[in-house]
């Protein structure tokens, strides 16, 4: 017999007497920046404030948990204060509080939910506990034109630094994992691969500094430049070729067997051949796993009507490039609307947050101040974890407020 799990601590809010679009305020400090965002339901993002900590994830090579800890614990009422100036707003003409529940780093997770649970408690404003991954995957819904917004069902790829996802997205909570990676995810391998290759970040993350590598060199070998004449290509491994599975370890450690064997000295042109072999490799392996995917869909009798891509790595332009190709090949006589959320909303931010949290507090379906954050929770639990209610109407985007 099948277990019923309590459902988690809610509240029921009735939403108040004038109308106006609801006002969030979100944090979100998952990983290593520090965000606050003002979002109406009306669509509109009021500020979006994203304080990072690149230097850090230069001076340690990556996300270092404590020292995040603590650089959040110094930014979020910086963010918070100029998430409020930027919207012109003060506490007051906040009417809910979101924040990212889970999943993430456990102490940098603390620090938003503090923050959230701390201001809704002090204020009496209801408070909304979101599902990082999920805030993802609807970015679209606030940021594309009315008219072009995802139609269900449809599959994401959420690609980041500490997720590679295949998802089947059939409404706003029920998502199915159709691949998920066995050991790193594509983002980490790509910070990690940049760093083998000491490419200058130049004030980007490390694995932005790599595509940007990867495609200046491309201008110049375009121009006649004769230093990046005649590239090298490296062979890297295709690792679980037919499956629904990433796998990403075995990319980087060749890459860095291949840098040890050389001992860590390559010309000019190896040098950009191992990077650019490198990123084809991993964006390879996204393009199999799609077609995988949607080879399943239709085995099963589902109509994907569309395909959108979200996390840090979606803002690599050849990895858009590669996934229209994907699509038009699989496709080509029903061509697959690809959809990208704007560069700056595919990495870490909380404007996402807020919109993931708008139908439930639009629903009255708010969370208690005890909520605890959910360092591991699985985008399949989310839909299991919703208790029924009627979910408003997409064009109900107002509220009675007193």
């Amino acid at each position: 017999m099948l277990a019923l799990r309590p459902l988690l601590p809610r509240r029921l809010v009735t939403l108040p007497a004038r109308v106006r679009a609801f006002t969030v305020l979100a944090l979100e400090s998952s990983a290593d920046d520090t965000c606050a965002a003002v979002v109406t339901s009306d669509r509109q993002i009021l500020s979006n404030v994203v304080i990072n900590q690149q230097a850090f994830v230069e001076e340690y090579g990556g996300i270092h948990p404590f020292v995040a800890l603590h650089a959040h614990q110094r930014n979020m009422a910086r963010a918070v204060r100029r998430a409020l100036s930027e919207a012109k707003l003060t506490l007051a003409d906040i009417d809910g509080i979101a924040f990212t529940r889970g999943p993430g780093i456990p102490g940098c997770l603390s620090v938003c939910g503090n923050a959230a649970r701390t201001l809704a408690a002090a204020t009496n404003k209801p408070l909304v506990g979101v599902h990082h991954m999920q805030a993802h995957a609807l970015t679209p819904f606030l940021t594309s034109p009315l008219d072009s917004v995802p139609a269900f069902p449809f599959l994401t790829l959420l690609v980041s630094g500490g997720h590679t996802l295949l998802l089947l997205v059939t409404s706003r909570t029920a998502f199915r994992i159709l691949a998920t990676t066995l050991d790193e995810s594509i983002g980490n391998a790509f910070d990690k691969v940049s760093k083998l290759l000491r490419i200058p970040y130049a004030n980007r993350a490390p694995g932005a500094a790599l595509e940007h590598f990867c495609a200046e060199h491309e201008h110049e070998h375009k121009h006649g430049d004769e230093t990046v004449q005649d590239v090298p290509e490296v062979l890297l491994p295709r690792p679980m070729r037919g499956r629904l599975a990433f796998s990403y370890t075995g990319l980087h450690s060749t890459v860095e067997r291949f840098l040890d064997a050389r001992r860590g000295t390559l010309d000019e042109r190896t040098h950009l051949g191992l990077a650019r072999s490198f990123q084809r490799a991993a964006v390879a392996q996204l393009e199999e796993k799609l077609t995988l995917g949607m080879q399943l869909c239709a085995r099963e009798g589902v109509a994907v009507r569309g395909l959108v891509v979200s996390g840090g790595v979606a803002s690599n332009v050849f990895l858009r490039e590669r996934l229209r190709a994907c699509l038009d090949k699989e496709s080509p006589e029903d061509p697959v609307p690809l959809v990208f959320p704007p560069p700056r909303l595919c990495t870490d931010n909380a404007a996402m947050i807020a919109w993931a949290a708008m139908d439930r507090f639009l629903a009255g379906d708010t969370d208690e101040c005890s909520i605890e954050s959910r360092p591991r929770w699985s985008l399949e639990e989310l839909e299991w974890d919703m208790p029924p209610s009627d979910s408003p109407p997409d064009d109900c985007r107002t509220v009675e407020v007193r």
